[in-house]
């Protein structure tokens, strides 16, 4: 309990911090819940306050999943569903919570009207991660949204010569996790959004949960990179607060 309420004040303290007087009482009280509840930290990238509501994020649900001990995750293109032609795509995932459970089950999907023009190409991972976070939510009963699974929405307007349809990326390649095509867009997000390398990098290994960026696979870095993408067009200054948090921490090595 003493844990608890310490990690409740810093959640309270960096919530005014980040997002000063759109945090009202209400929103206070359901982060006092959410994190008695879950043991979400903001500090960690586990929430964010997005569109008047709290939302959870993909990095914040596994860790609760690690927390909880939990068994596996499953997933699995629904084939019947999905159009690759039209470059979309469902996903099935199932989490199960121990050994013997029968498995929570969440459905996502991702296509072109449905995210950000930055990660247009990646639908299906996006759709996988959608998935995943539905699945988690279900199973240890998080009645909010996680901030991948919304769509895109209006926000500011994109420059003309950022909107460029971004590639597909191979999705069995056996290149390096950080290889020249990820480390592209990447780069891309950062010089166009004016964020900080160094944070943008403490905050990836931060996300994929590795000592180093380098111990990342490749699929946790597009993750990131997808995560980050989706968060720096939705709510630019809510990204650098986040980013801020990791002022003066270490970075893992490259």
């Amino acid at each position: 309990m003493k844990t608890d309420n310490l990690l409740l004040r810093e959640n309270s303290r960096i919530a005014r911090k980040m997002w000063g007087i759109q945090i009202s009482r209400l929103h206070l009280l359901a982060l006092k819940s959410l994190t008695h509840r879950h043991r979400f930290s903001i500090g960690s990238g586990d929430l964010i306050f997005l569109r008047n509501g709290w939302y959870a994020t993909h990095a914040g649900l596994i860790r609760l999943g690690r927390r909880s001990r939990c068994a596996g995750i499953d997933v699995e293109p629904a084939t019947g569903l999905s159009e690759p032609a039209a470059s979309r795509w469902v996903f099935k995932a199932t989490v199960y919570k121990s050994r013997t459970c029968k498995g929570f089950t969440g459905y996502g999907d991702a296509d072109p009207s449905n995210v950000s023009p930055l990660v247009h190409g990646a639908e299906m991972r996006v759709a996988e991660t959608r998935a995943v976070n539905r699945a988690l939510r279900k199973a240890y009963g998080i009645g909010i949204c996680s901030v991948e699974e919304i769509g895109s929405f209006p926000g500011p307007s994109v420059p003309v010569q950022s909107s460029k349809k971004i590639p597909p990326q191979p999705v069995n390649g056996n290149s390096h996790p950080t290889g020249p095509r990820v480390r592209d867009r990447l780069c891309q997000l950062i010089r166009q959004h004016q964020l900080d390398p160094g944070l943008v990098k403490s905050y990836a290994v931060d996300f994929c949960g590795t000592k180093a960026l380098r111990d990342a696979t490749r699929e946790q870095v597009e993750n990131f990179v997808i995560h980050l993408a989706d968060w720096a067009e939705k709510d630019r200054n809510a990204l650098l607060c986040q980013l801020n948090t990791y002022i003066g921490k270490k970075e893992g090595a490259a």
